[in-house]
């Protein structure tokens, strides 16, 4: 396909015609008035409007082909299909309308990410905050950075609620076009796995990929871990311009023996960015980062052996992208926590709670080794697994629990359609010997009871959910729910027992 063409000068784009929106796209066929005008994209029919080019795309639950009636109805002007319907209106007739919507979204708001500089985040774990440094770097350093991920999304310096990790691709060139209007000049984002297998991030020009680490996750929706791997790998595929990987990672030595990588280690291994003399303390963690260009001194207030690897990858990303290593590390020194990413919670009570979003075996197992470091008495894992997800996982958490932590109380995560009874069952597989094992299925009065059986100096880590403001039950209903509210509820409610 040829380099997309600048079409929408603005979010105001004016129309075009269709023909000169799909240009050259490889394998497309217009049957029908090639030269009606397009003024808008949707892949949802309850967002056509009047002049909408409509992309009919195959979803898990719904066929959108089935739907191009009633989003002609709502004044779509012509379709993407991938078979031709009995429908009198221009049709793009493509072998992969997904792969389309990409390319053209990125064409009809004018290729932005040409000249948005794109600090692309992939792997299971570690994606928000490495995300969320790089841009902390460039700010410091004076480019204005938006920001996109699972917490939220910063458009041209305001915070905006997110639905997925990474959006589609329409709301995805879209909300670049909105980044480099309002005066971003850069972006640091989080790319899902299943964005890149379902094609939303096509036609992105992401000047740097960074790859954090694979573990186990997301087998629900990718078959086994080679083929969520191979989901990965589509990011480095891409040829982005400078291609970041921790070879700390089996993964990730992988793709640096694949591709032509900068590479970094948070374990003293032989690589190009390397943490050493690595010491931890109450105020997180001070390393010597040994780089191409020298040795830089690196302190950041984020604890955890783990975090190490996520402070290293973004500052080499930065780095990579012309930052001084002494600006990269004053900024890395006075980042702010990630909300929900090893988040104290503090009442006054005489033991500290910790709420993260860990919800992988291994995230659950870094998260509670921290926390070990960190406490003088025991440590106490809130723990449980969400519904209609990868099942292989639930007892890897419990074992997880079991062996790192003093007391693990299993409770409901986000059930969804499931039993959650039958979750905490599958989680109870794993969790024999080493730690206490209580049940609350109640995640509200799980959070209460490890209070109540919390002593001076022990450390309870409430996992799972971290940032996340719901709990989701069957058929879509989410109820209101933050764990760090809720645990600020409960620890009030002890008031002098504590």
């Amino acid at each position: 396909m040829r380099d997309p063409s600048p079409l929408g000068p603005d979010l105001e784009s004016a129309a075009v015609e269709l023909a000169e929106l799909i240009g050259e796209l490889d394998g497309a066929r217009i049957a029908g008035d090639a030269g009606i005008e397009v003024s808008s994209l949707a892949y949802d029919s309850r967002r056509v409007a009047p002049g909408t080019l409509f992309f009919c795309v195959r979803g898990a639950k719904r066929d959108g082909h089935d739907l191009a009636a009633e989003a002609v109805g709502a004044g779509a002007v012509a379709l993407v299909v991938e078979r031709e319907l009995e429908i009198d209106v221009p049709q793009v007739v493509v072998a992969d309308s997904r792969a389309a919507m990409a390319a053209l979204a990125a064409r009809f708001w004018g290729d932005p990410t040409s000249e948005l500089r794109i600090v692309g985040v992939t792997g299971t774990n570690g994606k928000t905050t490495t995300a969320f440094l790089v841009r902390e770097i460039l700010e410091a350093a004076g480019v204005r950075c938006g920001l996109l991920g699972t917490v939220k999304q910063v458009v041209a310096g305001n915070e905006e609620e997110v639905e997925r990790t990474t959006p589609e691709a329409i709301d995805l060139q879209a909300t670049f076009r909105r980044m480099l209007d309002g005066g971003d000049r850069a972006c640091a984002m989080e790319v899902s796995s299943h964005a890149l297998a379902l094609h939303r991030a096509d036609a992105i020009r992401f000047e740097v990929a960074l790859f954090t680490n694979l573990t186990q996750d997301h087998l629900d929706f990718h078959a086994d871990m080679e083929e969520y791997f191979e989901a990965k790998r589509l990011l480095f595929e891409a040829s982005p311009g400078t291609a970041i990987v921790n070879v700390d990672d089996a993964y990730g030595r992988r793709l640096a023996g694949e591709f032509e990588c900068v590479t970094f280690s948070a374990e003293g291994g032989e690589a190009d960015f390397v943490a050493s003399d690595v010491r931890f303390g109450a105020g997180g963690a001070s390393f010597t980062a040994s780089t191409p260009t020298g040795d830089v001194a690196v302190r950041t207030p984020l604890p955890g052996h783990f975090n190490v690897a996520n402070v290293l990858g973004a500052f080499a990303a930065t780095t990579a992208l012309g930052v001084e290593p002494k600006v990269a590390a004053a900024a890395l020194a006075g980042a702010a926590p990630v909300p929900g990413r090893f988040e104290p919670v503090d009442e006054g009570q005489d033991f500290a709670v910790v709420v993260d979003y860990a919800h992988t075996p291994d995230s659950l197992e870094n998260v509670l080794r921290a926390a070990r470091r960190l406490t003088g008495g025991r440590l106490i894992a809130v723990l449980g697994a969400g519904g209609d997800r990868d099942r292989g996982k639930r007892p890897m958490m419990g074992r997880a629990a079991a062996e790192l932590a003093d007391l693990a109380i299993v409770t409901s995560d986000n059930p969804r359609s499931e039993d959650p009874d039958a979750i905490v069952a599958e989680i109870l597989i794993g969790a024999k010997g080493g730690a206490e094992v209580e049940v609350e299925v109640d995640r509200r009065g799980a959070i209460a009871l490890a209070f109540r059986r919390a002593r001076l100096d022990d450390t309870v880590v409430i996992a799972g959910k971290g940032h996340e403001q719901g709990q989701e039950f069957e058929r879509g209903r989410k109820v209101p729910f933050d764990d760090r509210e809720v645990a600020r509820e409960e620890l009030r409610k002890l008031g002098g027992s504590v």
